[in-house]
């Protein structure tokens, strides 16, 4: 079986490294003052990417952590993924300047699909696109609001704008350890050439067992990896473990 990336994830809150349940703001656990340190642990841990979010920046719609973001990039030695506030092509250009990998685009690529298509153009294999669905719909604003528009439906308006990967998840699931929902991801990802990045739900080793086992079950499937939060922050998941889980140990 084809290796799956798994991206710890580094939520940012007020500065802190957070998770969420379910996206709400107000049900915060904080899990460390420097983000930079978690990045670090994750880092020696063996971890291959880094899954950084800016939650103050997705409701704000710009950039609010971005001193905690830096100390990150100054500290990593893998690659960054980064999103949350990112509307505009200054803000892309800025962030990739200063050393992020990939920049996610989530409320922009609803309310603005040229800019994708732009972004993706000047910065081959650095865009990436956040969907991020409540009950199948789209979510935006730091999932504030919810769109009229199905995931799939925005999944396909990028399929040939050489957007780097999906990122899928399940709103009601994250943070909940309640599982991925293997369902919908696979259903994105067998209707779509895009590589898609399972997330929200993650809770044990059983559901990347699943993920695995599910992904491959069927025919051919673009599942490249899955950004876990919670489980790795609470130790339900040893992060070295799943790494040689999803490498196929």
């Amino acid at each position: 079986m084809p290796q799956l990336t798994l991206y710890p994830a580094i939520d940012l809150k007020d500065g802190a490294c957070v998770r969420l349940r379910r996206g709400e703001m107000a049900q915060a656990t904080t899990y460390g003052e420097s983000p930079a340190a978690q990045a670090a642990v994750w880092q020696e841990a063996g971890a291959r990417w880094l899954h950084v979010v800016d939650l103050n920046g997705a409701f704000a719609g710009r950039a609010v952590n971005q001193a905690a973001v830096r100390d990150i990039l100054a500290i990593a030695r893998v690659p960054v993924q980064l999103g949350g506030g990112i509307r505009d092509r200054a803000s892309i250009e800025a962030w990739l300047d200063a050393g992020v990998r990939r920049v996610i685009l989530g409320s922009a690529a609803v309310r603005d699909p040229a800019l994708v298509r732009e972004a993706c153009r000047a910065h081959p294999g650095r865009i990436a696109v956040g969907i991020d669905a409540r009950d199948g719909f789209v979510a935006t604003d730091g999932w504030a609001q919810t769109s009229s528009l199905r995931a799939l439906e925005l999944a396909l308006r990028f399929e040939d704008a050489g957007v780097a990967a999906i990122i899928y998840t399940d709103i009601g699931r994250d943070g909940m350890l309640s599982g991925l929902n293997i369902e919908q991801t696979l259903d994105l990802a067998f209707q779509l050439a895009t590589p898609v990045i399972a997330s929200g739900g993650v809770g044990g080793m059983a559901d990347l067992r699943a993920l695995r086992e599910a992904t491959h079950r069927g025919g051919p499937c673009v599942v490249e990896g899955v950004v876990i939060g919670r489980a790795l922050y609470d130790g339900r998941l040893d992060l070295a473990e799943a790494l040689a889980l999803l490498a196929g140990g």
